[in-house]
Parts: structure tokens; sequence; C-alpha cells
């Protein structure tokens, strides 16, 4: 069974570009895939707290040195990990902030990132002390930019830090499938947000319809056995 975890970080409601192309790729892959299961988080409209310092002492002691404070300290930080861990396939809704990931999504990222969770540290090894721990995933980051010409050869490609900063994060914990889509000229509006709208969400039809295809490989690959 095929888990899909979608994530919204938009403060934004009816307005949010993210919200909506999120909410039609979920409803599409619902669609076809009718025996698969779906974890919501919104942290747009409930912000996660940011990492403080009980949260980094609780982090970096091992679990079975943890007192109960530190357990509490790192209970939201679990669960958030437990949901990621679980899910076959991320789909997260990201605003583009001031040419990077907004605070939010950022707050998600640091409670995710977790030593002994998501990525192992050897501090004997000096040359690759760190090994990611995440295996077997996807993530489709479905972005809004207020101005165009951010992506790959475009006017403002210098100016985009989320997109790197995602990828690199992502890899550090052993996340290598990244697909980016984005819809751009949200401050211009008119036909140049409208194409851009559409070219996303062709994009993201297409994605829903390759995992449509991997599931049925996979199903006749373990029927095949």
């Amino acid at each position: 069974m095929t888990h899909l975890l979608h994530i919204d970080s938009s403060p934004r409601s009816d307005r949010s570009h993210t919200r909506r192309l999120t909410a039609e790729f979920v409803q599409r892959w619902r669609d076809t895939h009718p025996g698969g299961t779906v974890t919501y988080r919104d942290i747009g409209r409930n912000p996660l707290p940011h990492v403080t310092e009980s949260w980094i002492a609780a982090a970096f002691t091992p679990p079975k040195h943890r007192n109960e404070s530190m357990q509490l300290a790192l209970r939201l930080s679990d669960e958030l990990v437990d949901e990621f861990l679980q899910a076959d396939l991320i789909v997260a809704g990201i605003p583009f902030y001031n040419f990077g990931m907004p605070s939010g999504f950022k707050a998600y990222v640091d409670q995710i990132v977790r030593v002994g969770r998501t990525f192992a540290f050897d501090p004997a090894n000096r040359v690759s002390p760190y090994t990611p721990l995440v295996h077997g995933k996807r993530m489709i980051a479905v972005i809004s930019r207020g101005d165009g010409g951010y992506g790959p050869g475009g006017r403002n490609q210098h100016h985009n830090h989320l997109d790197s900063h995602l990828a690199t994060v992502l890899q550090f914990i052993g996340v290598n499938q990244l697909e980016i889509v984005a819809a751009e000229n949200d401050e211009y509006g008119g036909t140049d947000l409208l194409n851009s709208l559409e070219s996303a969400r062709r994009t993201l039809r297409g994605f829903a319809l390759e995992e449509t295809s991997q599931s049925k490989e996979a199903v006749g690959s373990n029927e095949a056995r």
C-alpha cells in the first residue's frame, strides 16, 4: 500500500496557489491509488515551533539517557519524523519568500533532520562523518514565486536559494528524488500567471500518472516472484 504525506506551508488560505495545486495533485493521486493512504500536515495554518536549546540538548543526547523533559521536548519532532519515514511520496506546497523557503517550512526541516533518526554521525570518520538514514522516498515540491525566471537559465536563477537549499538538505538525509514544480508571476497576474499555473498543473498531472505506472510495475514485479 502506497502512502502519501501531504504538507502545506503557506499562511494563505483561499489565495494560496500552492494549496490549490497540492490539493489537486492529492485528489488525482487518490483517484489513481484507491488503496493508498494520505497523511496531511498543515504547517501554514498550524505553525511548528522553532528549535530551542532544550530541543538541541535532547536531540544530541542518546535515547537511553534522555529524561522525561527531554522526551517531551522531542515529542512533536518524533511525530513529524515518523510521518516522514512512513511516507513513500511527499508532496509539499512551499511559497517562495525573500529568495528562499519561509520560516515555517524551515522549522519543519529543522524538526525532521535529526541525528540518529534521519542521519547518522560518526565523529571518528573525518572524511565522511554523515550517513543518510532515509531511503526510497520521492518529494514533489510545489513552489509559488512572485516574479518569474527563477528556474534553470532564467534571469533570476542566481536569486533562487530555495531549490538548492531543499535539494541539499534532502540529499543529506537520503532523499535523492526531488521534483520542483513552480508557478511564477503571481505579482504580475494576468496571462503570465495563468500560463504558469497551467504549466504547473500539467507537470503535476504527469507526475500523478508516473506514480500510477510505478505502482502497477511494483505490483506486477511482486506477483511475478
